[in-house]
């Protein structure tokens, strides 16, 4: 099971950026998404990193996110990043990371990290 540790939440401006880090030991061999969820609001897929076999695919994106949001892996570091540009008050939530073997999709996430909060405001 891994222990997927997140950090770089905090409040940004809207029009600001901030980047989010999920970081694990042995990270490299599982595809990662990251979730959201505001109060109130059922969790939110917003991105997600497939990797394989040593081969990275393409990360999607929901359509709230789009061009606005960009995944990245490190793979020296174990760690994927998550990239907010052009925060938005409804960007304001508890992001968590996840990671499952195989593609991204279908099936279900097998490990969780913590959460981080974003807050989007000024």
């Amino acid at each position: 099971q891994l222990q997927l540790v997140e950090s770089g939440g905090g409040l940004v401006q809207p029009g600001g950026s901030l980047r989010l880090s999920c970081a694990a030991s042995g990270l490299n061999d599982y595809s990662v998404g990251w979730f959201r969820q505001a109060p109130g609001k059922e969790r939110e897929k917003i991105s997600c990193h497939s990797r394989l076999w040593g081969r990275t695919y393409d990360a999607d994106y929901a359509d709230s996110v789009k061009d606005r949001f960009s995944i990245s892996r490190d793979t020296a570091e174990n760690t994927v990043y998550l990239q907010i540009n052009s925060a938005k008050p409804e960007d304001t939530a508890t992001y968590y990371c996840a990671a499952r073997r195989g593609l991204c999709s279908p099936g279900e996430f097998d490990d969780w990290g913590q959460g981080t909060q974003v807050t989007v405001s000024s």
